[in-house]
C-alpha cells in the first residue's frame, strides 16, 4: 500500500502546527443499510497501538487495519482551500441482499 500526497496537500501538512501527540490519520466512515458506502477523510489524532504508518517526503500517515481494508493500493491524498483534504476514491457497494421465505 502507498499514500501520494499532492504538491498542495504536502505544503499544507507542513504548515499546520499539531499538538505533540497529534499525526495525521485516514479515517474511514461507513454509511447505508442496503449496501455499503465509506467515505474517506484526514484527522489529526493521537496515535494508537496498531497503527499502520505510512510515509511520503517526509509526513507520516497513520491508518487503522479496518480503513485499510476499503483503500485503493495506491491513495491519493490532495488539498483544496474549499474542500480541505481529499483522500483517495471512495467505496461503495450496492449489493442487497433480499431473503425471500
Amino acid at each position: 500500500m502507498i499514500v501520494m500526497l499532492t504538491k498542495s496537500a504536502l505544503t499544507k501538512l507542513k504548515e499546520i502546527e499539531l499538538e505533540k501527540e497529534q499525526a495525521p490519520r485516514i479515517d474511514a466512515s461507513i454509511a447505508g443499510g442496503c449496501g455499503v458506502s465509506v467515505k474517506f477523510t484526514l484527522i489529526f489524532d493521537e496515535p494508537r497501538r496498531g497503527d499502520i504508518v505510512m510515509e511520503d517526503s517526509g509526513i507520516q500517515i497513520r491508518l487503522d487495519r479496518f480503513t485499510k481494508r476499503y483503500l485503493e493500493e495506491v491513495t491519493h491524498i490532495d488539498y483544496t482551500d474549499e474542500h480541505g483534504f481529499l483522500v483517495g476514491e471512495h467505496f461503495a457497494s450496492s449489493a442487497c441482499a433480499i431473503e425471500i421465505n
